[in-house]
């Protein structure tokens, strides 16, 4: 029961070495990593067309992935699913945080479908299938999850400074 007071003390200490911003650096930080997912989630209904990277004539899985970091947080990223697998570093799927990239095998290719995990087991995607528009799906729906591939963080990690 000792150590219970000299943790809050320490703590409390910790707290105190702080910048007094660090709570508006968090929450900038926040703010900025949300971009994306704001950004992918407005762009529900957008019409799928193979090979599309402009959103008002439709967009296939990588122009829409693409043409979210541009516009939401000024990343440029290669054109192809394939080739934005190798962007930023590897998480699992148990790290997974909103905006975060997933990667399918379809089309019997590696790494032939991006998307931008939304949390709760969602993402959103260009789908070529269905709806045939930007739109939400479970990444542990039966489809998805025998195909998942894979997961990069592109976005920089959560700081306190």
């Amino acid at each position: 029961m000792r150590i219970l007071p000299i943790l809050l003390l320490l703590l409390a200490a910790l707290a105190a070495s702080f910048p007094l911003r660090a709570e508006e650096t968090f929450s900038e930080s926040v703010t900025a990593k949300a971009q994306p997912l704001l950004k992918a989630l407005s762009m529900l209904g957008t019409p799928y067309k193979f090979g599309g990277n402009n959103p008002k004539k439709g967009l296939d899985c990588s122009g829409f992935v693409k043409h979210v970091y541009k516009e939401s947080a000024d990343i440029s990223l290669p054109r192809s699913a394939k080739d934005m697998s190798h962007e930023g570093y590897a998480v699992t799927k148990a790290e997974l945080e909103p905006g975060d990239l997933v990667f399918f095998n379809t089309r019997k290719r590696a790494n032939s479908h991006v998307g931008i995990y939304a949390g709760n087991g969602e993402f959103v995607h260009a789908s070529s299938s269905h709806t045939k528009q930007v739109t939400v799906s479970r990444i542990d729906q039966k489809y998805w999850a025998t195909r998942f591939n894979g997961a990069r963080r592109v976005l920089p990690a959560l700081s306190i400074q």
